[in-house]
């Protein structure tokens, strides 16, 4: 079984994480709120205290991780403050995350966040996993169907995990 890194360890992270062990895997779930952590611990997840808006924060959170789950989507903000965390912040993410041992990216694409600026932040990851040969699935479920967006994020980590 494989670590798995969930950034954006939110309801729908907790839910993911909760299947994940549920399968054997561990889970390390990241939160910006360190009274969040226990919460996190009780459910099984190694919480991890980091800020996706400040990329060197997740750094050691990628230490024995075999894949990274950015679930964040509905992430909140101003529209500057989403456009970097899918551009130019997750560009800095995804060049960082090749120096670990993380060998497969998650990408929720969908969510509340404007569509441009998710569609661009999948761009992103196609082109840095392309380049960097490491498999990747691009989570296109409408996280309001929770049931159906769970059950697509668990096939989505096993597709990564599974791919060679």
């Amino acid at each position: 079984m494989a670590r798995c890194l969930i950034i954006g360890c939110g309801c729908r992270g907790l839910a993911l994480a909760t299947e994940l062990i549920a399968a054997g895997h561990a889970v390390r779930g990241t939160t910006r709120d360190p009274r969040r952590a226990g919460e996190l611990e009780t459910a099984g997840v190694e919480p991890f205290v980091a800020d996706p808006d400040r990329i060197a924060t997740l750094t050691r959170g990628f230490d024995h991780v075999g894949v990274a789950c950015l679930l964040l989507g509905s992430a909140t903000g101003s529209a500057q403050q989403l456009q970097a965390l899918h551009g130019t912040r997750l560009e800095m993410l995804l060049t960082r995350m090749i120096d670990t041992t993380a060998r497969g990216v998650v990408y929720e694409c969908t969510g509340s966040v404007d569509d441009a600026v998710l569609r661009a932040g999948a761009a992103r990851v196609r082109a840095a996993c392309e380049r960097s040969l490491i498999p990747y699935v691009l989570l296109d479920v409408d996280p309001d169907e929770h049931a159906v967006w769970l059950q697509a994020a668990c096939a989505a980590v096993q597709r990564v995990l599974s791919d060679p």
